[in-house]
């Protein structure tokens, strides 16, 4: 995941939110979704807004793997926003520990389309997560980190190319709320790849995680 960003790489300040609602439908079937706006230009403006959800099956204490949509809406300076539809397949595997600390991943398979072109561009994305308890409570606050890369397997009309999108490394804290809902607040990294340009982005990161 290490990769090189030039000297001359532009940057931006943004704001990202998230609310997650996960949980049991019956029976081994569960089911996620999640609303994100995400504000850039210094935190100045609604850079995108992210619908998602998704019903799966729990395979296992450690494993689910989940059928989900995703909309997305990125405003322009001028004209029509660009629209995006997504379909993704997922597997989610909580690996064990380390330690105190826990390790899982996700990867992450999505067919997407977008209203400025007619291809079909294909993604895989993984991410790697560690969170780690910094006292004995039974619902202790935890220091939390991920790094999630992202890959195009195709090329589109649309200007993606095949090979190396996006690379976002998280770190932060994880708080208990009650149940099993958590907060996880903290600082994300993005540097994006588009053709010869590199854009990194400076993220402000809170996510709600509302758990059934």
């Amino acid at each position: 995941m290490m990769l090189p960003v030039p000297a001359a790489a532009s940057t931006d300040e943004q704001l990202w939110l998230n609310v997650t609602v996960q949980g049991p439908v019956a029976g081994p079937v569960v089911y996620f979704a999640e609303i994100q706006p995400r504000f850039g230009d210094g935190i100045s403006t609604l850079d995108q807004r992210l619908l998602r959800g998704a019903a799966g099956l729990r395979l296992s204490d450690a494993v689910s793997v989940h059928q989900g949509y995703a909309r997305v809406v990125t405003p322009q300076p001028t004209g029509p926003a660009d629209r995006e539809d997504r379909s993704f397949q997922q597997v989610s595997w909580s690996m064990g520990s380390i330690g105190r600390g826990r390790l899982s991943s996700r990867f992450r398979l999505e067919q997407r389309w977008r209203s400025d072109g007619r291809d079909t561009g294909w993604r895989a994305r993984g991410q790697l997560r560690f969170a780690h308890p910094l006292d004995a409570g039974e619902a202790p606050v935890s220091a939390l980190g991920w790094v999630e890369g992202f890959f195009h397997l195709n090329d589109t009309d649309w200007g993606t190319r095949t090979g190396f999108d996006r690379v976002r490394s998280f770190a932060g804290v994880e708080l208990p709320m009650s149940g099993r809902s958590t907060i996880e607040a903290g600082y994300l990294n993005q540097v994006v790849r588009s053709g010869g340009d590199t854009t990194m982005q400076h993220v402000a990161a809170l996510t709600l995680m509302l758990r059934r």
